[in-house]
């Protein structure tokens, strides 16, 4: 299973034509994230550049939680580009879901950017992830009960 099956899914389940992608720019405040979250009910927004532009980075709720902790309400105000990460792991459609999960695990992320030919096409979390092989296995399950009853 590669990740465009994720993002498949993503959309035959009701979401848009590009799965699971809702993005902010690096100059909203920290107050529009937080709203953008609630709003969508999504735990990390990717941030870019202009209009569908390049990844500048990503936050999350835990982005903002550990900054409210040092700056308060004032952080609000202040710009995504603030606490947002900078660093960000990213995968293609064409990636294994296996290989993804393991990246996610060993640098403890939840969420991944889907990135092909330079262009965001989608973003995969840890729980998208986790149900994809659940999905997999209840297949195979399925699978294997036929075999045995054939």
């Amino acid at each position: 299973m590669i990740i465009s099956d994720i993002l498949r899914y993503k959309t035959s389940s009701g979401g848009s034509d590009r799965p699971g992608l809702v993005t902010i720019a690096p100059g909203d405040t920290v107050a529009d994230l937080v709203a953008t979250l609630a709003r969508h009910n999504v735990g990390a927004l990717v941030v870019v550049d202009g209009d569908g532009g390049s990844v500048a980075g990503i936050a999350s709720e835990r982005d903002v939680v550990r900054r409210l902790a040092d700056h308060g309400n004032d952080l609000l105000a202040q710009p995504v580009s603030s606490i947002m990460t900078t660093t960000v792991a990213s995968c293609a459609s064409t990636e294994g879901v296996d290989d993804v999960a393991g990246t996610m695990t060993e640098r403890r992320i939840r969420h991944m950017p889907v990135i092909d030919d330079d262009r965001l096409v989608g973003i995969v979390s840890i729980g998208d992830v986790v149900s994809s092989r659940i999905r997999q296995l209840e297949h195979d399950r399925g699978q294997l009960e036929q075999y045995i009853s054939s």
